[in-house]
């Protein structure tokens, strides 16, 4: 799918046309950003807020999960390298599902297994999504109700999963209050909106996401005597990927059974459902660049976007399974890359060359000791961090994807479901209440214009 180039002279990138995926090397086909490298040197803290997550659900000492991090981070270079203008990252709205699915486990071997069978399946159904073209198709089949109800169910699931009694929060009360709260702040609110456009510092801070935010923590966490101050140590990190392959993968533990492959059905589907709006929200983000960068005709295929990060799922369920999933787009620092590009060839000359060149300093910064052992004691607040934006945005989007307000009463009921029973229960009981209430409209639902287009468009 092209987004419209709206001049005749611009022209991709350079690449090697290798079917359909289009390869761009560095130093070959694009110069590194440096401003983009150096942020993405920093902000590979939240690439390392995904270890307090698999040490949690699967009892990883810290240098396996290192190294699971790792093995993710150099699979998000596929995204720019084969021709897909985005920052991945991972799917995190779907990250309190995946877990509460995989808890219902015993924790061993049993729990990993589900694990594997679950991001397996994710990453061959996605895979089949692209070769075949049919993206746009099997979201369709869905009910628009029943969509917004797992979105907004995902949502209230990473809300759940700090603020729960011996969450993240009762570990971090102060700390974390304080950081969601200028988080938002810096985020979310139009008055620094207002500041930001003036320029100067607070239009830097803003363009950083929330490193800035994680920085605050560092200081604040063992000010209020909710952790440590950093011990940093020099070097280069020692990821254990000898453990790993032996005690948390299919080297070392066989193939799950084939029941485990069947109960991950519903899981699939609804942390798919996630993966899909992402995909729409970089299409929307990257139409918008285009508008503004007629010199660089931008090519997103959604298509290939579906084989590229469905390979990087199969292929972690095989070397390091990951309770982060492999997602299409990580949308903070995706927009950060796309706005900086749309400030002219003087700010970036190629949306490759900023996009690759923040995976190639996150991957850098993951190999650092300084880096790693300074966020450290944080990770939990940045994982923290990470949800709760993620649930605002979740619940903001999903509610805007009903079409009516019985729409949005059975959306409030599957989500309800689904943060407390999970995915499979979810569906069935959406699927009940849209052929009781709907009947022989049952795929088709209604509009009362409630929510008007724009909005939902939006």
């Amino acid at each position: 799918m092209n987004i419209k180039d709206r001049t005749v002279d611009a022209a991709e990138s350079p690449h090697w046309n290798a079917g359909p995926f289009k390869v761009r090397l560095p130093f070959v086909h694009y110069r590194i950003e440096w401003p983009d490298y150096f942020q993405g040197l920093l902000m590979c803290a939240v690439d390392l807020a995904a270890i307090p997550l698999m040490v949690e659900l699967l009892g990883m000492p810290f240098e396996v999960a290192l190294a699971v991090v790792i093995l993710n981070g150099a699979l998000y270079l596929a995204h720019h390298l084969l021709g897909d203008p985005v920052v991945p990252g991972w799917i995190t709205p779907a990250i309190p599902l995946l877990m509460a699915y995989c808890s219902t486990f015993p924790e061993g071997p049993e729990r990993v297994h589900a694990l594997i069978a679950f991001q397996m399946m994710l990453g061959v159904f996605a895979i089949g999504i692209g070769m075949t073209g049919m993206a746009h198709r099997v979201v369709a089949a869905i009910p628009q109700a029943i969509k917004s109800g797992v979105i907004i169910g995902a949502g209230i699931a990473a809300v759940i999963s700090v603020f729960q009694v011996g969450g993240r929060f009762d570990n971090f009360p102060f700390t974390i209050s304080i950081a969601v709260g200028v988080a938002f702040y810096v985020v979310f609110s139009q008055h620094f909106a207002r500041l930001k456009a003036r320029g100067g510092l607070l239009a830097v801070i803003g363009n950083l996401g929330i490193f800035p935010i994680i920085v605050l923590a560092i200081v604040v966490a063992p000010i209020m005597g909710e952790g440590p101050w950093p011990n940093i140590e020099w070097g280069f990190s020692s990821p254990d990927f000898a453990t790993l392959f032996r005690e948390y993968t299919l080297f070392g533990l066989g193939l799950p059974p084939l029941s485990m492959f069947l109960t991950a059905i519903p899981t699939v589907l609804a942390a798919y459902i996630v993966v899909f709006g992402d995909v729409l929200q970089a299409r929307a983000i990257l139409v918008e660049a285009d508008e503004k960068r007629p010199d660089e005709k931008i090519v997103y295929d959604p298509d290939r976007a579906h084989l590229i990060f469905g390979g990087r799922n199969a292929v972690m369920s095989v070397l390091g399974p990951d309770v982060a999933m492999c997602g299409p787009m990580w949308a903070a620092m995706h927009v950060v890359i796309v706005e900086r590009f749309t400030q002219g060839r003087k700010a970036m000359r190629s949306l490759f060359g900023g996009a690759g060149s923040f995976r190639w300093g996150t991957n850098t910064g993951l190999l650092l000791m300084p880096i790693v052992t300074l966020v450290q004691p944080i990770l939990g607040v940045a994982l923290a961090l990470t949800l709760l934006i993620q649930g605002y945005v979740s619940v903001r989007v999903g509610v805007l994807q009903a079409r009516s307000q019985r729409d949005l009463g059975i959306a409030g009921v599957v989500a309800a479901v689904l943060a407390t029973r999970g995915a499979a229960w979810a569906f069935a009981v959406g699927v009940v209440l849209c052929a009781l209430i709907y009947g022989r409209d049952f795929f088709r639902g209604e509009d009362d214009r409630t929510f008007s287009s724009s909005a939902r468009d939006a």
